[in-house]
């Protein structure tokens, strides 16, 4: 779209200009779709983990449960986005931030409500709304602590994430972890989508332009979708007992206080605050040519714990910033906060329609497998785009080796920790825990000028 048509260079630069509604609202609606199927992935995940159905006939447990999740990740994302864009005292960095459910926190949510947890979702929605309360706490001093934080140690953070979530793709694109055992997991049938999933979004990526490369990963989805549908694994049955409006529940699962999972969520947001922090440096860099301010940082901060802490009342998960975002308002060249205004309010209206809840309900886990394993390989390039910024001398390099050793080893075999408490278990074995541990502390200990020889 031509910048005549939206508005003056200077004006694009401006966080407060509203570009004519023609073209206002699509954008915010794009800004939507390259979020969307990111968004409502960590609830499905959780759902799953914690024994709830994917896109089938599960009764008055599953269906309900699961679309329920699927309503508030939509909602609550439009609501923190909106603290982002028109702000509310000291919270929001009145930018045009677009917030979302974070899959950062999922190697900590997955065993928290199953497997080695004990928490629940009352647990786990527990340790959601202390972690965002901590979270905005963070924002008082979130600058004081980005230098034990440089490239070395948050790259190797955001690795872990991905490999921490890698095991978790496959196992859906090949039928889902709940199908294990079972002749059809790992069944041609079963991998067929989740591959047209991949093929499809990964030729839009790169052959295609403008909004539809924006959207690959909706549209490959869309695209297995099409053929799980032809196989007749797509069920629709669940869409028309889902109500047309429903309002969010407080403390839906209860309240429950676990150590492990509170301390958990309180070690994410930091690394959740440090991810914000270079979103909205990336935001005002790419979108208007300057430094973000302390004061937009500091508000950026305080929005991510709040719309934390308020979705976890009402059984919603952890929101962070899209990065995604970050790089759509570089390609439109569109930096207008009202823009993503627009964005917010349709996700907000969807969070209260349980029927698309419903609707997104019916994508089989293989399908949703296809797409994940692409997002999932992306947090792993992000992670060794970040650590290309490392001086890889041999003081880094042990760092890294050691965090990555312990953090891996353990991620990869938890029952080396089987002598240990449930607690430790659940913070160990996710791998994120160790590896940000051992490279903040050698970090600090070793001194800078060790060189290699």
């Amino acid at each position: 779209m031509a910048n005549t048509s939206l508005g003056s260079a200077a004006q694009l630069r401006d966080p407060n200009y509203t570009p004519p509604l023609a073209s206002a609202v699509p954008l915010g609606i794009q800004h939507v779709l390259a979020m969307f199927v990111s968004n409502v992935t960590p609830a499905i995940i959780v759902c799953g983990a914690a024994g709830i159905g994917f896109g089938s006939d599960q009764g008055a447990l599953g269906f309900p449960d699961m679309t329920y999740m699927i309503q508030m990740s939509m909602l609550f994302a439009g609501i923190a986005t909106l603290f982002q864009t028109i702000g509310m005292g000291p919270v929001g960095a009145r930018l045009p931030i677009v917030q979302g459910t974070s899959f950062a926190f999922v190697p900590i949510m997955i065993p928290a409500v199953a497997g080695l947890g004990t928490a629940g979702l009352s647990g786990l929605m527990t340790g959601v709304l202390i972690g965002g309360c901590f979270h905005f706490c963070l924002g008082f001093f979130v600058g004081k602590i980005r230098y034990a934080l440089p490239p070395l140690v948050t790259g190797l953070i955001v690795l872990m994430i991905g490999l921490a979530l890698v095991k978790v793709g496959i196992q859906y694109a090949a039928g889902g972890v709940p199908l294990m055992g079972k002749p059809e997991f790992g069944s041609l049938a079963m991998w067929t989508p989740a591959l047209v999933v991949v093929v499809v979004t990964l030729a839009v990526k790169f052959f295609a332009r403008g909004f539809l490369a924006v959207a690959a990963v909706l549209i490959g989805i869309f695209a297995g979708y099409i053929v799980a549908y032809a196989m007749g694994q797509v069920n629709f049955a669940n869409i028309g007992r889902a109500a047309v409006f429903s309002a969010p529940i407080p403390f839906k699962w209860g309240f429950e206080f676990n150590f492990a999972v509170v301390l958990g969520m309180c070690f994410m947001a930091i690394i959740s605050a440090i991810e914000t922090v270079g979103d909205v440096s990336g935001i005002t860099k790419g979108g208007a040519g300057r430094e973000a301010t302390d004061k937009e940082i500091t508000g950026a901060t305080f929005a991510d714990g709040a719309g934390t802490a308020i979705a976890g009342v009402f059984g919603g998960l952890p929101n962070t910033s899209f990065s995604q975002n970050v790089g759509l308002i570089a390609m439109t060249g569109v930096m207008s906060r009202h823009v993503v205004t627009i964005g917010a309010i349709f996700l907000i209206a969807c969070g209260f329609i349980p029927k698309i809840g419903a609707v997104i309900n019916t994508v089989p886990i293989n399908v949703l497998g296809g797409g994940v394993i692409v997002m999932f390989g992306m947090v792993c390039a992000s992670g060794v785009n970040m650590l290309s910024d490392v001086k890889w001398n041999r003081r880094n390099m042990v760092i890294f080796a050691t965090a990555l050793s312990v953090s891996l080893g353990l991620q990869l075999e938890p029952s080396a920790l089987q002598h240990v408490g449930k607690t430790a278990q659940i913070l160990l074995t996710s791998g994120l825990l160790p590896a940000a541990t051992i490279a903040i502390v050698l970090n600090l200990l070793l001194p800078e000028d060790l060189a290699d020889d």
